[in-house]
């Protein structure tokens, strides 16, 4: 009985759209270390060297229509502006790694 609820609540949830976001599928401490080696000299801390409003906050990732792992992958992926593509540089483990990192950085606050 409880495994048919289930599976209406998630058709009905699925067939609204109403999926909630992807949850954390990399690994942070291996984020942490990608992100050191390839990401810091311009995101130290969250921050932007480059365009400073577009910091890597819950906030701004929010305001700009990037908070969600999928995005930042693809952004990592391929870059945009003056953020180079690490496409060819990261595997696509090492990106899931570190926008892992990123998204659960920016939920504590970058601490």
């Amino acid at each position: 009985m409880v495994g048919r609820f289930v599976t209406a609540v998630l058709a009905i949830v699925l067939s609204f759209g109403l999926v909630v976001p992807s949850a954390m599928a990399g690994d942070v401490n291996n984020g942490a270390a990608i992100f050191t080696q390839n990401c810091a000299a311009c995101h130290a801390g969250g921050k932007n060297a480059v365009v400073k409003k577009k910091k890597l906050t819950q906030k701004a990732l929010e305001k700009y229509d990037m908070y969600s792992l999928e995005k930042i992958q693809y952004q990592v992926t391929n870059g945009k502006g003056a953020m180079p593509k690490f496409g060819t540089k990261l595997s696509a483990e090492q990106i899931e790694d570190v926008a892992t990192y990123v998204l659960a950085q920016a939920d504590a606050g970058w601490q």
